[in-house]
């Protein structure tokens, strides 16, 4: 069983990959795929959200009908002194009026006088006219629960949010030093060949003896960066891996025959757009996930607010029954409330100073005050970070543009040295001194695109727009 989950993704990715390529290869978009489906952090969210479901699922319970019996009996020295039988249904309604109706037989010599004695029914209702009917507890728990999940799903959307770009910045770090590795790769192949082309110059009596050291020098150099460059691709490798699950929650590790994916159709930055920086303000504005976290917090402070407003009224309770005589229904159409068989009873309290009220109020409203800043101040950073990961992108289009025509007149410089060197008019110094320019050069290249395809993400990222 352990081997399964392993297997689904290797299955996963094998169908991801370039089937008529030599090697698999392995995109972007495969990546966050599986990021998406198998990592242990987003189904930690979901649980999460599971949880806050649950929670408004219990909080709906205070509005359950309940049915209830209770039931007591006394005999002593051959006396029965009572037995209560007392089934009642309670029905509590979304606007603090509870419904309830029972049933009483209630026989014994020596039963309490408030009782009714023998069978009867009644059916009642309780209510509190000045907190209850504008507003009440109940409602607010189950509404704060509600405001509670649409909260968890925006935090899971954040969580999303930061995973997937992390994951994107993993992968391009792979990329860039795949491709480096590749450079220095055919770079030692190329001085391996002009060191054995010195060395049998050399013998030939063509060349200096100074040119074989210098020749040996620069592979050696070439050996060292292709060596560190190998070490730095197992290692983006490793940190890539972090975000491969399986559907086990068993981390999966890739091993060197998947590569990346680097053809013209994912590697061309020229076609790629800038996104329009309006648009991205306006749906990080509008859908940023930390924006509607900062709402639901917000509407759960209202919440409060409004119960802790309702402690400032005086509570008013009220009952009332209808009573009717043996098992038969009370005809609710066909007596007046206050002329025979009813039971009623009022309740009435009121905090003279209101002291606890006042303060718990007051400490809300300073919480909604700081919570609306807290947004204004959020608003600032998501349109700061939204402008700064435009004009990188816009920045590095340029520079890629710049850097790109170093490279060709670079490699022109590298070429033509070769065709003096192989014609004795050039050293081997030379050679090896544009060759090192030529290899920053593609280095800064392959940084710069790997760092602009990260920037478009980046934009999508600072919107809160990565699902």
């Amino acid at each position: 069983m352990k081997n399964i989950g392993s297997f689904i993704i290797f299955i996963f990715l094998f169908f991801s990959f370039n089937v008529f390529a030599q090697e698999k290869t392995l995109s972007l978009d495969n990546t966050l795929d599986i990021v998406r489906k198998f990592h242990p952090i987003i189904r930690q969210s979901n649980l999460q959200i599971n949880q806050a479901n649950n929670a408004l699922l219990s909080s709906r319970g205070v509005f359950d009908p309940t049915l209830g019996i209770v039931g007591e009996n006394k005999t002593f020295d051959n006396k029965q002194y009572f037995n209560y039988y007392n089934p009642e249904l309670k029905i509590p309604t979304w606007y603090g009026i509870d419904f309830k109706a029972g049933l009483e037989n209630n026989i014994g010599q020596r039963l309490d006088p408030s009782l009714t004695a023998d069978k009867s029914t009644y059916v009642g209702v309780s209510l509190d006219p000045l907190r209850g009917l504008i507003y009440d507890k109940r409602r607010a728990a189950v509404q704060q629960a509600t405001s509670m999940v649409k909260l968890t799903k925006q935090e899971q959307l954040l969580v999303v949010n930061d995973l997937l770009f992390e994951a994107t910045e993993a992968y391009w770090t792979w990329v860039n030093t795949y491709l480096l590795n590749n450079i220095l790769r055919d770079v030692l192949k190329t001085n391996q060949q002009r060191f054995e082309f010195v060395k049998q110059s050399f013998e030939h009596g063509d060349r200096a003896s100074i040119d074989t050291i210098e020749a040996l020098a620069q592979l050696q150099f070439v050996q060292s960066m292709q060596l560190q460059a190998a070490l730095d691709l197992q290692k983006a490798r490793f940190l890539l891996s972090n975000y491969f699950w399986d559907d086990q929650a068993q981390p999966y590790v890739f091993g060197a025959e998947i590569i990346p994916d680097t053809s013209s159709s994912q590697f061309d930055y020229s076609k790629i757009e800038v996104p329009s920086l309006n648009n991205l303000l306006d749906k990080a504005l509008s859908s940023h996930p930390k924006l509607f976290a900062i709402d639901s917090k917000k509407d759960m402070l209202e919440i409060d607010r409004k119960v802790k407003t309702l402690d400032l009224l005086p509570s008013f309770k009220f009952n009332y029954n209808f009573l009717g005589k043996g098992y038969a229904t009370p005809d609710l159409f066909k007596q007046s409330l206050f002329q025979n068989n009813y039971k009623y009873g009022v309740s009435f309290g009121l905090p003279l100073l209101q002291r606890q009220a006042r303060g718990d109020l007051a400490k809300t409203k300073n919480k909604i005050a700081e919570i609306d800043y807290a947004r204004k101040l959020t608003e600032l950073e998501i349109q700061n970070k939204v402008k700064s990961a435009y004009a990188e992108s816009v920045s590095l289009v340029n520079q890629i543009n710049v850097s790109e025509q170093n490279y060709i007149n670079n490699k022109k410089l590298l070429d033509a040295e070769n065709v003096k060197f192989t014609m004795g008019e050039s050293s081997m110094f030379l050679v090896n001194s544009r060759e090192m320019k030529l290899i920053e050069t593609q280095q800064k290249l392959i940084a710069l695109k790997t760092k602009f395809f990260k920037s478009i993400v980046a934009n999508q990222w600072a919107a809160g727009l990565l699902r």
